[in-house]
């Protein structure tokens, strides 16, 4: 198990290990059953993937909407006095002219060999109103000792970005520091190997899902086939 130590100056970040939010962001907590509405947790691809890292929130009051109007960005939101310490204030500007940039004065500290890499929450990828703020990917190696500031895309000319209190605006994932691969073609033996694993799946996905089978209300099916596979992966030494 890694550990990652942190470090803030706005406690109200409160970071913790992403959580799904049912209902909220990752859906209402309807059945797997014929008749629901399909929502990203059933999904367990996505519902692990949402789940990898660490979230932070936003930490105001205030609600800010951030728009582009005319090509230019506008911030409304009434942050009030400044704090009595050395922060920038309000801590949110503008950084070019697609991206803005949010003063987040938040420290994660990861083992050797490790990094950070910032990443939309994935509230971002199921949000039907397209006002989730959008966080830019960056990675950030062990070394450096304080996020000063993060950055987040522009929203679209007449969009808007929505900022509120208690609601998680990015998550954090710790990798590998150095992507240290390299892409190659599988031999003919490996690739008739993987074939023959997804063929052995797809045979077996009457059995291995029957009883698990439903038709969404937009008449999408689904089983457990990929469920029942991780779940015995897991259980695997």
């Amino acid at each position: 198990m890694h550990t990652i130590k942190y470090r803030m100056i706005e406690e109200r970040l409160r970071p913790r290990r992403t959580k799904l939010q049912i209902p909220g962001w990752a859906g209402k907590p309807e059945p797997r059953a014929d008749g629901s509405h399909e929502y990203a947790w059933h999904c367990v691809p996505f519902s692990e993937a949402a789940q990898y890292g660490v979230e932070i929130f936003y930490p105001y009051d205030n609600e800010l909407r951030v728009s582009t109007r005319d090509g230019s960005l506008v911030f409304e939101g009434d942050f009030g006095p400044a704090p009595e310490d050395d922060r920038l204030w309000p801590p949110f500007r503008t950084f070019g002219e697609q991206f803005y940039t949010y003063q987040l004065l938040f420290d994660l500290k990861v083992e050797a060999g490790l990094a950070i890499k910032i990443e939309p929450h994935p509230r971002f990828y199921t949000d039907p109103t397209d006002t989730v703020p959008i966080a830019v990917p960056a990675l950030l190696r062990n070394w450096w000792p304080m996020m000063s500031f993060m950055v987040f895309k522009s929203p679209a000319e007449g969009r808007t970005h929505i900022f509120r209190l208690g609601e998680p605006m990015a998550q954090f994932i710790a990798i590998p520091a150095d992507s240290d691969f390299e892409l190659v073609e599988m031999g003919e033996e490996e690739a008739a190997e993987r074939e023959l694993q997804s063929l052995r799946i797809h045979e077996s996905r009457d059995n291995l899902g029957a009883d698990s089978r439903w038709t969404s209300a937009t008449n999408t099916v689904f089983d457990a086939t990929y469920r029942r596979l991780h779940g015995a992966a897991k259980k695997l030494p």
